[in-house]
């Protein structure tokens, strides 16, 4: 498959370069970070640079299988750029598979050696002990999955491109991984790639980096948190309903399966925050997944989740765009989203549709409750019934994800 344009990351990335920074691109596997390094790789030849002043090293192919701790990686990248003149570039793909890759970094930036940007698919990647060794020279960029707009941009490029909401129908069940594209968008093609990633990413970022004891008792967990995507929910709830399953397993080990599974970015959490208390609350949060097709590949795709598929495809569009995401608490109501992003703040409520007083009421009520004068939305499917409450606007969904201004 061709590698499509993603100018959002480009725009963030490039001003980076011949800063002395090494610039980290972070995200769950098959989420395009290969891609980006091909796209900044043919920007730098585009601006003159010469072919043998890059160095692309992909850690998932056997060529590159000899490097195998920092020494191998520093080794090769002073080799390849020994008779190089002006300034070079070193781009490392899964940098997590070399052993102690960071000291290699440390030393490559310290040397002034070549500029360098790498790629990981573990969060650990960042741990303290390692932004302690890099400290103040290193940048991350999270990679997330296409939102919408980048899926129909991938769509339109490709010349298949249908209406907006048929498209959104598309990417409602299948979700953004890039590489789906080079399939026709159908059950038969799509979800077999997708339960495929699925098994690498639990294979190789979970049970092996952490030596899982117990692969079954992890994939009911899984199950378990993609079953109830956007409810709030508990370790200790997840723990009881094993046990109601004739399975023992600790609140401690649910705890940490879903810190491993955070960790290779197949799921998000997201706390609670109470807004009378001004505070985040350690209990009840939310788990949202990394790419919603990953999820209908292993569970499919059931109509009556839509509220929480929703709810998901949000929460990744305001991390995208950069903002701080939690769950709002007020007295005993809920409000699906406080996004923060500098000194901005916005409310949001998320629904199918507004479809009688009763779900109106429900989500406007919460909203009006909220003692600030910051922007509020409920955002809905609805294409032509427009409802307007105390200031709070009402926004068609698909338009708010294709909405660049805000």
């Amino acid at each position: 498959m061709q590698t499509l344009p993603r100018p959002d990351y480009l725009r963030k990335i490039e001003p980076h370069f011949g800063k002395g920074l090494i610039k980290i691109l972070t995200g769950m596997r098959r989420v395009g970070k290969s891609s980006i390094l091909r796209l900044l790789i043919n920007s730098l030849k585009d601006q003159g640079v010469d072919d043998q002043n890059i160095l692309l090293i992909n850690k998932e192919s056997l060529e590159w299988d000899h490097i195998q701790t920092y020494r191998d990686l520093n080794a090769e990248v002073i080799r390849y750029f020994k008779n190089a003149h002006g300034r070079c570039y070193a781009f490392i793909d899964e940098v997590q598979e070399v052993e102690q890759w960071e000291r290699c970094a440390a030393s490559l930036i310290a040397d002034e050696v070549c500029d360098l940007t790498l790629t990981g698919s573990n969060a650990h990647l960042l741990a303290s002990e390692l932004a302690t060794l890099l400290s103040g020279r290193y940048l991350e960029f999270k990679i997330y999955p296409l939102t919408f707009r980048e899926f129909l941009e991938f769509r339109r490029s490709m010349s298949v491109l249908r209406g907006q909401i048929d498209e959104f129908q598309l990417f409602l069940r299948y979700g953004g991984l890039p590489a789906i594209h080079s399939f026709d968008l159908s059950d038969d093609q799509v979800f077999p790639y997708l339960n495929s990633i699925y098994s690498t990413v639990i294979l190789k970022d979970v049970m092996m980096r952490h030596a899982v004891k117990n692969p079954g008792h992890l994939q009911r967990i899984v199950r378990f948190v993609f079953d109830n995507c956007g409810n709030v929910t508990t370790s200790k709830r997840i723990s009881d309903y094993l046990k109601s399953q004739k399975i023992s397993a600790s609140v401690d080990t649910v705890l940490n399966y879903l810190m491993y599974l955070e960790e290779a970015f197949l799921i998000f959490k997201v706390l609670r925050h109470d807004i009378k208390g001004m505070r985040n609350l350690e209990l009840y949060e939310k788990y949202y997944m990394g790419d919603i097709g990953l999820r209908h590949g292993l569970i499919g795709f059931r109509d009556a989740d839509i509220s929480g598929v929703l709810e998901n495809i949000v929460y990744l569009e305001l991390i995208k765009r950069g903002f701080d995401v939690t769950i709002g608490k007020l007295d005993d109501k809920e409000i699906d989203f406080i996004a923060v992003r500098g000194g901005q703040r916005i409310y949001l409520q998320v629904a199918y549709l507004l479809q009688n007083p009763e779900t109106i009421e429900r989500e406007f009520s919460v909203l009006e409750r909220v003692p600030d004068n910051h922007e509020k939305f409920v955002l809905t499917l609805d294409v032509h019934q427009k409802v307007s409450r105390n200031g709070i606007k009402h926004l068609n969904l698909i338009s708010f994800l294709l909405d660049e201004t805000w």
